[in-house]
């Protein structure tokens, strides 16, 4: 075949692809409309119509009516209502079964498909060991009956199980059996004494999703979530391919066919020049730079500006006995973080970057971007970065030894209860202080939680993890942004419209004062299913005034006055962070300053002495208006609901002098 049917070949080829790109790209570009499901209402991503293929992760079939079908994992279950991001689902064949007290139940499994891009939760749920009845004998001695419930009406199997733990916790199991999970309704401890099993278990479940961050990043800007199917790692497919004119595309065409040419006589002289400078060095060599190198000459040239030291990866190495898993201190949202050790004795705290990818990168400098140009004795310190001869990409930070908040609430640490109330108070006031000094600096965190805040031996604070973070121009009120965060801790505002806010700040350290006060984790699927998110349970029971019920009785609640006083009044102020509205909120610099005046004990103090260093507002005084004869779901699903206090409308809404840049 001579040139030109080459030619010719390559520019229908050419005219196809994009033909076929483009028509895939039409079909794509109303993938982020929500659309109509029966019952379930307003659906978006990352669900999609059964005739929508590609649209998103988790297929509905909108077709059948009154109740859509969802299917995960070969199952097709019955969706039945829609509350906020969780849906009930029914499981009709496991209802017949149950019907007939038909132990084949017993049979199945809820099990969930896996993907690096979303993770789905069945809940509520119980595991049952399975176990071959010819070996009784064995099983007893694993299963104690003080601890396990069992159940002998099956033929050939019997069964152990416990209602309050809800997973199989890895103990080593008898070869005779095997566990499954069923789903059992919310007030199944009202009936984990039933001598019948089946009236325990329930063809109903819960299903709560989660989008990972990057196939969010990834779908909101035009790709699509994907699976590599050898790494099983995601992958963005970028469905903005190129569009235009037949006229623009044979230009392409051609000039791909020549740049192809070109490209060819290229090879052919630089394989030429080797073979005769076999010792030498190409120049065109020296200027094929790649992305990642010239990555690491940015934030080479960016510390060296800085006056901020550039660690060689030898050091590195050493200082973490070459990044030994023993040094391992936590995972980042973006990397590994290893304890290290200099020869000068100075403690260090490394991280390393996951993978090489652009968006990854992109957080790595912004987290330089703000650490440089900040200094808080409340936020960690960026001591260096990594040389542009490093392999790998790196930030060292001081190495805080004592964990994170999270870690002494309900971590590895809890056990210790070493956070009595004064340390938990301190812990607020200085969380709030550095983070009003990010606002003031015109930069959002955006990842507030107990797992980003440090703890030093004296129990100081230091706010960590600045991947996320927004540098906030000064002429505007908001970005517009896709979603980022951690569930539980999501300003709802911002996940409903995108927009950005200090506002979404604040109301994620209402949920790390509610997290001080409760000792509750902020997501927990065993609580109740409008209660999961632990903002939503600390709403209901502030409404009802039943502090008791949220205030971690362990801090003295119930025996001293002065503690009682001051975890309502933290209580208090979480409600008005937590508001839905964010402009019902108060900015951080006014939590900061309240959260002072509870210390001092002066929080009902209307004629309070203004601070010359801080913003001029007026003190609140805060009256919460409670619902005793209501029930946490007829509060919950009121149109405007929560309520809130007495001063959050009238004060916040009027007398505040303060300009937020999120108001």
């Amino acid at each position: 075949m001579d040139l030109f049917s080459w030619f010719f070949v390559f520019i229908f080829f050419h005219f196809w692809c994009f033909d076929s790109a483009e028509g895939q790209n039409t079909a794509y570009s109303s993938c982020t409309e929500e659309f109509q499901c029966g019952n379930l209402r307003n659906l978006s991503f990352p669900f999609y119509k059964s005739t929508e293929l590609h649209c998103g992760l988790c297929k509905v079939d909108c077709e059948v009516r009154p109740n859509p079908i969802i299917e995960l994992d070969r199952v097709k279950y019955q969706a039945l209502n829609k509350y906020d991001v969780f849906i009930t689902l029914k499981d009709s064949s496991l209802g017949e079964l149950l019907k007939k007290n038909s132990c084949q139940i017993f049979d199945r499994n809820l099990s969930l498909p896996i993907s690096p891009s979303i993770t789905y939760r069945l809940r509520p749920s119980v595991t049952l060991f399975k176990c071959n009845r010819s070996q009784k004998s064995i099983h007893e001695e694993v299963f104690n009956s003080k601890i396990y419930q069992s159940y002998n009406v099956c033929e050939s199997f019997i069964l152990y199980y416990n209602t309050s733990v809800d997973y199989y916790q890895g103990f080593p199991l008898p070869s005779s059996c095997s566990f499954i999970r069923l789903p059992i309704p919310q007030s199944s401890e009202a009936k984990s004494n039933e001598s019948n099993l089946f009236d325990l278990l329930t063809d109903e479940v819960i299903l709560g999703w989660t989008v990972s961050d990057e196939c969010n990043q990834c779908y909101y800007t035009g790709g699509r979530c994907q699976t590599d199917n050898t790494t099983n790692k995601f992958q963005c497919y970028n469905t903005n391919t190129n569009k235009g004119h037949r006229k623009v595309k044979v230009i392409v065409a051609v000039s791909a066919f020549i740049g192809s040419l070109v490209g060819l006589c290229a090879i052919a002289c630089v394989l030429w020049f080797y073979k005769w400078r076999k010792n030498g060095s190409s120049p065109f060599l020296s200027r094929n730079t790649s992305g990642i190198s010239m990555i690491h000459h940015e934030l080479e040239e960016r510390c060296e500006y800085l006056g901020i030291p550039v660690f060689s990866y030898a050091e590195l190495e050493e200082a973490t006995d070459k990044f030994n898993s023993s040094r391992k201190l936590g995972d980042g949202g973006y990397g590994t973080v290893y304890y290290g050790k200099l020869r000068d004795g100075k403690e260090l705290a490394v991280k390393s970057l996951y993978e090489h990818n652009h968006r990854q990168m992109q957080q790595f400098i912004n987290e330089i971007e703000i650490l440089t140009r900040l200094r808080h004795p409340n936020l960690v310190t960026l001591y260096g970065c990594t040389s542009r001869r490093c392999r790998e990409l790196f930030l060292v930070y001081e190495y805080i030894p004592n964990g994170t908040i999270a870690d002494h609430l309900h971590g590895h640490r809890a056990k210790d209860k070493l956070l009595t109330w004064p340390i938990r108070l301190k812990i607020a006031i200085e969380t709030a202080s550095a983070l009003a000094y990010l606002h003031a600096s015109d930069i959002i965190h955006r990842d507030v939680k107990t797992n980003n805040i440090l703890l030093d031996n004296e129990f100081c604070v230091k706010v960590a993890d600045f991947g996320l973070s927004k540098l906030f121009p000064n002429d505007v009120t908001h970005i517009s942004t896709a979603p980022q965060g951690t569930p539980g801790y999501v300003d709802p505002q911002y996940h409903e419209c995108y927009q950005l806010t200090d506002k979404s700040d604040v109301y994620s350290f209402g949920v790390v004062l509610v997290e001080l006060i409760s000792s509750k984790p902020a997501v927990d699927m065993n609580r109740h299913m409008h209660e999961i998110n632990l903002a939503n349970y600390a709403m209901n029971r502030i409404l009802k005034c039943a502090f008791d019920e949220v205030i971690d009785p362990s801090l003295g609640f119930e025996t001293d006055a002065e503690v009682r006083r001051m975890t309502t009044s933290v209580a208090e102020l979480a409600f008005q962070c937590l508001q839905v509205v964010k402009d019902m909120r108060p900015t951080m610099e006014e939590v900061h300053k309240m959260l002072k005046t509870i210390k001092d004990g002066e929080w009902k103090t209307c004629n309070h002495k203004k601070d010359t260093n801080s913003y001029n507002t007026k003190p609140r005084t805060v009256k919460v208006s409670c619902y005793p004869s209501e029930t946490d779901d007829a509060v919950l699903l009121k149109k405007n609901s929560p309520a809130s206090p007495d001063t959050v409308i009238d004060t916040w809404a009027s007398s505040s002098t303060t300009t937020s840049t999120g108001g």
